[in-house]
C-alpha cells in the first residue's frame, strides 16, 4: 500500500513557529518520493477542523501538524470517515504522537506515512468536542490554564512548574461522578478521563490506557496533602502513581463530571469550559496511522 495525496493542516504557531518548518521538510520529502501534498495553515481550531472534513470528503489522507489541541480539532473533521489521519508532532505536549510515534527525519517520517498500516481507534467525546488525548478537572486542569494565560515557555516542563505555583494555594474538591450509571462522591484534587496514556507534555497519567481497547481510562486523585501531592508528582514522572494511596484508576465508557465550585475543564491541553461535563467513548471511530504502543497494565 502507498499513500499518493495528502493535506497537512498547520497550526503556524506551534512550537514557536517551528511547526512551518517542519511541515516545509516533510512535504519536500513526500513529493519527492511521488506524493502530492498540500498545505494548508488554520486560524484556530474549528478552522482546523473544517480544513480536515475537506481534505477528507476529497479523500486524502489527512497530517495533523501542531499539538494536541490540533490534533483534536483535526481529527473531528476525520472522525467517522474512510479518511486517515497522522499526527506530526509540532506542540508543546505532542502526548497523542508519543503514542503513534513516527520517525524523526523528513525522509523516514514521508517513507512512514506513505507505507505504514493505520487502525481504527477510539476517541472520546466530551460537549460536543472529539478529544484524542485526555479530558481533565481539577488542580491539573488549572494547571494548564495557568501556563497558558501566563505564556510559560512551550516545553513539556511548562505544565510541570504551572502544577506547582497552583498547589501552593489549590484546595480540595468535593466530586460527584456518575461512572457508566453509578453515582460516586469524593473528595480530591483531580479526575482525569484519558483515551491515551500521556497528558501534560509526556507525564504517563493513564500507563495502561491503549487507544483501540473500546475503554476510557478514568484516574482520580484524593485530598492529598500537599507533601503527599508532592510525591504523587515525583511517581507521576516515573508512571508508578497509580496505586499510591489516594489514587485510583478503572476503566470506564461514559462519565459526568460535577464539581462542588466551578471548574476549569480541559481537553487535549484546550479550554473546555467550566462546570458539569459528560465524557463518552466513541470506539473505533478514528483511522490512525501507526501501530497503538502497547503499554503497561496497572488498571487490569
Amino acid at each position: 500500500m502507498s499513500r499518493d495525496v495528502f493535506t497537512a493542516v498547520v497550526n503556524p504557531a506551534a512550537g514557536a513557529g517551528a511547526a512551518a518548518g517542519r511541515i516545509t521538510r516533510l512535504a519536500r520529502a513526500l513529493r519527492e518520493d511521488g506524493a502530492a501534498v498540500t498545505v494548508t495553515y488554520s486560524r484556530a481550531l474549528g478552522h482546523a477542523t473544517e480544513l480536515a472534513a475537506d481534505a477528507a470528503a476529497r479523500g486524502h489522507t489527512v497530517l495533523a501538524v501542531g499539538g494536541d489541541g490540533l490534533a483534536g480539532a483535526v481529527a473531528a473533521g476525520v472522525v467517522g470517515t474512510a479518511a486517515e489521519l497522522a499526527v506530526v508532532p509540532a506542540g508543546r505536549g505532542n502526548d497523542l504522537a508519543r503514542a503513534v510515534a513516527l520517525p524523526a527525519g523528513p525522509a523516514a517520517a514521508a517513507a512512514a506515512l506513505r507505507t505504514l498500516p493505520s487502525h481504527a481507534v477510539d476517541v472520546a467525546e466530551a460537549a460536543g468536542r472529539v478529544v484524542v488525548g485526555s479530558v481533565c478537572a481539577g488542580i491539573d486542569a488549572a494547571a494548564n490554564d495557568l501556563a497558558n494565560r501566563r505564556r510559560l515557555p512551550r516545553r513539556p516542563i511548562a505544565y510541570q512548574l504551572a502544577g506547582l505555583a497552583v498547589l501552593a494555594r489549590w484546595r480540595p474538591v468535593d466530586y460527584t461522578l456518575t461512572v457508566d450509571g453509578e453515582t460516586v462522591s469524593f473528595t480530591g484534587h483531580a479526575v482525569v478521563v484519558a483515551n491515551a496514556p500521556w497528558y501534560g507534555g509526556g507525564l504517563p497519567i493513564a500507563p495502561g490506557a491503549r487507544l483501540d481497547d473500546g475503554l476510557l481510562d478514568l484516574v482520580t486523585v484524593g485530598a492529598l496533602s500537599r507533601r503527599h501531592m508532592l510525591g504523587a508528582l515525583a511517581a507521576l514522572r516515573r508512571g508508578t502513581h497509580l496505586g499510591r494511596p489516594g489514587i485510583a484508576a478503572r476503566r470506564i465508557r461514559e462519565i459526568t463530571i460535577g464539581a462542588s465550585r466551578p471548574l476549569p475543564v480541559y481537553a487535549d491541553g484546550e479550554p473546555l469550559g467550566r462546570g458539569q461535563i459528560t465524557v463518552r467513548v466513541r470506539p473505533a471511530a478514528l483511522r490512525l496511522i501507526g501501530a497503538p504502543e502497547p503499554a503497561a497494565d496497572p488498571v487490569g
